[in-house]
């Protein structure tokens, strides 16, 4: 008998719940943390433009050191290297071995299967997501990491709880396209 070659499309979604709540936090740590920080003065966006000295519309000068050191930047670098997991190896990833060896048991067989490529390339474009967020985060982009942070969670949210999977719409689309090709 030979082995299916489709994954179970439920394990994606089980990732993906754990994979949102994880981005929450990072959410929520970015909205308090240096990424939003105000600082008290500004030194204007041109030369000839006088300081500014209302605090709501400046933000802090922070060095890259302590940019990289926040709470929300670590958990989001941690989201970041599951994503890098997710793309490399979908198999041996952390949410992929708890969903197989914990609630798939506890679960009936799927009724059908699903191509693996779509789900790998999302974890793909999560990881680009994020990435991006994380690099303007270090630059100094205010705002930047808790935007992305949040753009990856909406993302990861409509998969854990509607199934639908927006980088696999976006695999599918491409590949309609003729951009993407298969081997």
């Amino acid at each position: 008998m030979s082995t299916p070659t489709g994954i179970d499309p439920r394990g994606p979604r089980f990732a993906a719940f754990i994979t949102a709540v994880l981005l929450l936090v990072a959410v929520l740590l970015g909205l308090t943390g240096l990424s939003t920080q105000q600082s008290a003065a500004s030194f204007g966006w041109f030369a000839y433009q006088p300081l500014v000295t209302d605090p709501d519309w400046t933000i802090a000068v922070v060095p890259v050191s302590e940019r990289f050191l926040d709470a929300a930047f670590l958990l989001l670098l941690a989201i970041a290297l599951l994503f890098l997991w997710g793309v490399l190896s979908p198999r041996t990833q952390p949410w992929s071995v708890l969903y197989r060896t914990t609630v798939r048991p506890l679960l009936s067989p799927p009724t059908e299967l699903e191509d693996p490529r779509p789900p790998r390339f999302a974890q793909g474009v999560g990881l680009f997501v994020v990435g991006l967020g994380l690099l303007l985060h270090l630059l100094g982009v205010p705002w930047a990491l808790p935007i992305a942070a949040a753009a990856a969670f909406v993302a990861a949210f409509l998969n854990a709880v509607f199934g639908f999977c927006l980088g696999c719409e976006l695999y599918l689309l491409l590949r309609r396209a003729g951009i993407l090709r298969t081997a």
